[in-house]
Formats: C-alpha cells, sequence, structure tokens
C-alpha cells in the first residue's frame, strides 16, 4: 500500500466540435437597413451649379472693377474674343478653387446650400479637401463638364453620378434640415 502509486488524472477530451449547419443563402442579397441617402435629381445639381457661376462671374466683376483704375484689364468669361489664355487660366482656377474650398469644408457651395444638396463620399461621411479637389475638376471646365455629364448620363445610367464623381468616389445627396430628436421648435404667432 505504502508504494501505490496514483493512478495519473485524465483530462476530458474536447467535445468534438459541431459543424455548422448550413444555411441556404437567400435569392436576393440582405439590405442593410442602416442609414438613407437619397440622390439628388440631376436638375437640382444644374441650378446649383448656374447659381454658382453666376456668383464667381459676379465677383469677377468686381474684382475687375477694382483693378480697372490700376490698368489691368480682365476680359469677362463671355468675351471670347479677347479672352486669352492667360484670363482663360485664371478663371479656370478661380471656379476650381471655389468648389473645392467650399465642397471640402461643409460639402456645399453657396448654390448647393441654396437648393439643399451636399457632396459626400459614398458612405455618407464628409469629403476630404483631395476628394474635393478631384471632384471639382469637372465642373471648373465647362466643356469638360458636358463631356462629364454626358459620359455619366450614358455610361451609368441611373446612378446619377459624373464621370468625376466616380473617380473621387463621391456622390450628391439631399440634405434634411429637421429639428434634431428630442426639440421641438415653436413659433410665436404674427
Amino acid at each position: 500500500m505504502a508504494d501505490e502509486i496514483p493512478a495519473p488524472a485524465t483530462e476530458p477530451s474536447p467535445a468534438p466540435a459541431a459543424e455548422p449547419q448550413k444555411v441556404p443563402a437567400p435569392d436576393m442579397p440582405a439590405i442593410s437597413r442602416g442609414k438613407t441617402l437619397y440622390l439628388a435629381k440631376w436638375s437640382t445639381r444644374l441650378w446649383a451649379w448656374l447659381i454658382d457661376i453666376i456668383l464667381i462671374i459676379l465677383f469677377l466683376n468686381i474684382v475687375s472693377g477694382i483693378l480697372e483704375p490700376l490698368n489691368w484689364k480682365m476680359h469677362a468669361l463671355w468675351d471670347v474674343g479677347h479672352l486669352g489664355l492667360f484670363d482663360f487660366s485664371i478663371d479656370i482656377l478661380i471656379f476650381f478653387l471655389y468648389w473645392t474650398v467650399f465642397e471640402s469644408y461643409k460639402g456645399q457651395s453657396i448654390g448647393k446650400m441654396v437648393l439643399n444638396i451636399r457632396v459626400v463620399n459614398r458612405d455618407g461621411t464628409k469629403i476630404h479637401w483631395t476628394t474635393a479637389a478631384i471632384e471639382s475638376l469637372g465642373k471648373a471646365i465647362i466643356p469638360v463638364l458636358f463631356l462629364d455629364c454626358l459620359i455619366g448620363w450614358l455610361a451609368m445610367p441611373g446612378t446619377k453620378l459624373r464621370v468625376f464623381n466616380r473617380i473621387s468616389n463621391t456622390i450628391v445627396v439631399k440634405t434634411d434640415y429637421r429639428e434634431p430628436d428630442g426639440i421641438v421648435y415653436v413659433k410665436d404667432k404674427e
């Protein structure tokens, strides 16, 4: 009895892992019901662009009026006969900078603010300034914008994307200015 060696403790072997049950794949992929983004109409985007063009031209006319006493002549955008390469390049640069700065800051130019639309990444997040610069390239040069939209309409129907939207991975969505959750605005009677 004194020389009895205790029997080694046997550990229970792990239970075999159960095989996962195979679930038949659904016919249609499941749609995530997370954030819903409503794409802006082409007509709304056009009107926002026209508002921006008018504002930029007004700004350029004011700058031209200020610079006229200094004998530095800026030709108007529609004065194609006198428009040199330098003048044309300055106009394109101003258009490009306008859209890049405004859309990288809040995703909206003034025209987009007026019409409640915004440029966002495809997941709905705010765009970075480099993304805004890529997206703005197509709008700054009017002949390029025409081709940009035409290719978008024909090659990507139903997506409401321009080529430069596709390249920059952005979309233009409607914005909604509703009251935040839990807050109700009460108007005084007038």
